[in-house]
This record gives C-alpha cells, structure tokens and sequence, in this order.
C-alpha cells in the first residue's frame, strides 16, 4: 500500500482530535473558571531509503534519504492564562488575582478549582455549587472545612481571604475563617475532572497550600468570579484551518486511492 494513504489517514484522526478540542472550548466560552485547551501535532518518524555518507577525497557526502509516514498527537495543553473578572456583587462569590486554585473536599480527596461561585448550605457550610466543601484555615490554625455558626450575618470575604461576619450576641465583627488557595509547580500538569475540578497528577507536583497575600500567593477579588478565557476569535480561526488540514488529508487519500486504482487497471 501506498506511505501516503497510511498519512492521510493519521492527519484526518488527529485533526478530528483537534476539532474536538476546539468544539469543547466553544461549548465552554461562559463556563466561570473555564480554562481552554490547545493541541500541538507532531510529525511520526520518517523511514529511511538511504542513509547519509560522509565526503572523501573523491566524493562529496549525500543527505539521508527519508519518507515520512504521517502525523501525531503532540500535546493537549491546558492554557493557565488569565481571564476577565466580572463583578457580581454577590458576597460569597471569589475569583482569585493571580496562579493559584480554591481548595476543595469531596469526602476524603482534595481538588482544585478556579471557579468562585461558593453559597452556604443548611448546615452553614461554605461549599461550591455541586456540594464540595470549600477549605480555609480555622482557628487555631488548622486546614479545614469552612463552617460560619448560625449566630453571624452579614457574611463577607475580604482580599486577604478572611471570611468575617457580625457576631448577633455582641454585635462585633469577627473573622471566621480564612480562604485557602494553593500553588502547583506545574499547573500543566493537573488532571481535569470535570465541573471546573482539577487533580494533582505525577507531574504536577503536590500543592503548596498558603493564604491569600502570603508567601507569594495571589490575593482574592470579593464579590466577582473569574470567567472563562477561551478567545472566540482565536478558536473560529483554530476551526477554519482545522477543517481545511482535516480536507487536505482526505484529498491525499482519494488521491492515494486513485493511484492504486490505476495499478489494479493496468491488467485488463
């Protein structure tokens, strides 16, 4: 068979890879904390019909000669970049100013996430819209659920992540809580779950848990959310030339297909 068919054939897979990329970071364009996706192809290593040779007195060297036999998957890239901020005016709702995630529980396992959207539940908990609990440091210092009593109001976050509030039996305004937020080393290398939820992965390196404003980690925005930072622009340009590689790669087929059509024509 023919080395180009087996290329066509590669670039139409990981150029359907891309658009799907492309696709879900459209679909995400108003998703709060939403960080798009690229893809990077590389090319699959090349067969060799003749090997370089050095020059001698008499000759002069030749290159190699060498067919390359298609296309690969790269990376998908997650992009850490920043996103616009917008002001909801809603007290519990956070964005963070800055590289770093909100820490979260679900049950025993911590997870990450850029998406400030928190409320209180029944139980005065301060958890994220699908019920995880959201983490801070507790008086006397320890890592932990965020729980506000029953006897405050008025509850507010500042930039340093102080969860304050009014004290109903003194009238006094205290600080509940403080917000974590933690670091990773490779940001790259977190594990998207879904629900704007990231994991730590072996080559992310383990969170550095800190408050916000302290050993370098990024202060807090009250009352805004971060919103997604896909470039609509960017991601319809991404499309046209994905669709056009996806065409290409199909014409090298039927191409391919023609010429060993000819060859099985040549006996009649």
């Amino acid at each position: 068979m023919l080395r180009s068919l087996y290329a066509g054939v590669s670039g139409l897979k990981n150029h359907q890879t891309k658009m799907d990329v492309v696709g879900n970071n459209i679909a995400n364009v108003n998703t709060i904390g939403f960080k798009s996706s690229r893809v990077t192809f590389q090319d699959i290593y090349s067969q060799t019909l003749a090997p370089a040779s050095a020059p001698t007195t008499d000759f002069g060297g030749t290159n190699p000669q060498q067919v390359g036999l298609g296309v690969a998957l790269g990376s998908i890239d997650v992009m850490q970049t920043r996103a616009a901020i917008e002001y909801t005016g809603a007290p519990l709702d956070l964005s963070i100013d800055g590289d770093g995630f909100f820490v979260v529980k679900d049950g025993n396992r911590e997870l990450y996430t850029r998406a400030g959207n928190f409320f209180l539940d029944s139980n005065s908990n301060l958890v994220t819209s699908g019920g995880l609990m959201v983490q801070g440091q507790i008086p006397p210092g320890a890592l932990g659920n965020i729980t506000i009593g029953q006897n405050y109001y008025n509850i507010a976050v500042t930039r340093n992540g102080d969860v304050i509030g009014i004290n109903s039996t003194t009238e006094a305004k205290e600080t509940i809580a403080t917000i974590a937020v933690a670091n990773f080393n490779n940001q790259g290398g977190l594990e998207k779950l879904g629900e704007s939820l990231y994991s730590a992965s072996q080559n992310s390196g383990p969170a550095v848990v800190n408050l916000p404003g302290a050993n370098g980690a990024p202060f807090l925005n009250p009352s805004s959310l971060e919103m997604s930072n896909v470039d609509l622009a960017k991601e319809f340009t991404d499309m046209i030339i994905t669709q056009r590689g996806f065409q290409a790669n199909s014409r090298v087929i039927t191409t391919s297909d023609q010429l060993l059509e000819e060859l099985v024509n040549l006996k009649r």
